[in-house]
């Protein structure tokens, strides 16, 4: 479970960050509005590619970009993670004007760290709609796949993929240039109980590779990190 805490103080980020890692989550820190909006996208690409489950913690008076504004961009953009605010603002009118930005509860500080983590886990026992309500297309160099029709195009040519192809796909086109591993793709693709000794990943990636490789001087969409796994180029 990964959270992202979107604080410009640096004693309560810290203490935030500090805690939620001895409890288990991972963290992603923010200082400001701007940079909080940018980190919440990233997170979210790989909290859909992965299934993750996340959450966003928001202070509400932040520097460059208020936190109210941040919550309504992160909603306007299809960003359905929970959010809870965190304000020392806590009046009636304060905590509704937050939830009608799009905030999944309000926690007024000071607060105790106990209250913190119950109201953390009850948001993260929420179900949350992971479905991609931004760009319907993938595009990647030559690669285009289309989320609607699940039609995969190489140069402006469609080609045909089995549904463990497109899923294996799917997975590198949300993630261009990053590196992932074969466990991270065994597991998103073939579940957690597929036997962790397969070779199963490799097959598929040979697979795909033969489809939608198009390059003269035969190099590939898809390179081996070795020992690690494979990334999808970004220019290729």
């Amino acid at each position: 479970m990964n959270i992202l805490i979107i604080e410009d103080d640096p004693r309560v980020a810290d203490f935030l960050e500090r805690g939620l890692r001895a409890e288990g989550y991972g963290v992603t820190v923010a200082r400001d509005g701007p940079t909080g909006i940018e980190r919440a996208h990233e997170l979210w690409q790989e909290w859909r590619s992965t299934g993750a489950n996340g959450a966003v913690l928001l202070d509400v008076m932040l520097p460059i970009i208020n936190g109210s504004d941040v919550c309504q961009t992160l909603r306007a953009s299809g960003i359905s993670a929970p959010i809870l605010m965190l304000t020392a603002l806590g009046s009636v009118s304060d905590r509704i004007s937050g939830l009608r930005m799009g905030a999944d509860d309000y926690l007024v500080k000071p607060f105790s760290f106990e209250e913190l983590l119950a109201r953390i886990e009850a948001l993260m026992r929420r179900p949350i709609d992971l479905r991609p309500l931004g760009a319907k297309k993938l595009l990647v160099g030559v690669l285009e796949l289309d989320r609607d029709s699940m039609r995969v195009t190489v140069e402006g040519s469609e080609i045909s993929l089995t549904a463990k192809e497109l899923a294996l796909l799917e997975l590198f086109m949300s993630a261009p240039g990053r590196v992932l591993s074969r466990e991270r793709i065994l597991a998103n693709i073939w579940g957690t109980g597929e036997d962790p000794l397969t070779n199963v990943v490799d097959v598929y990636v040979r697979r795909l590779r033969a489809k939608i490789d198009r390059s003269p001087d035969g190099r590939s969409c898809i390179t081996t990190v070795r020992g690690i796994g494979y990334r999808l180029e970004k220019g290729q």
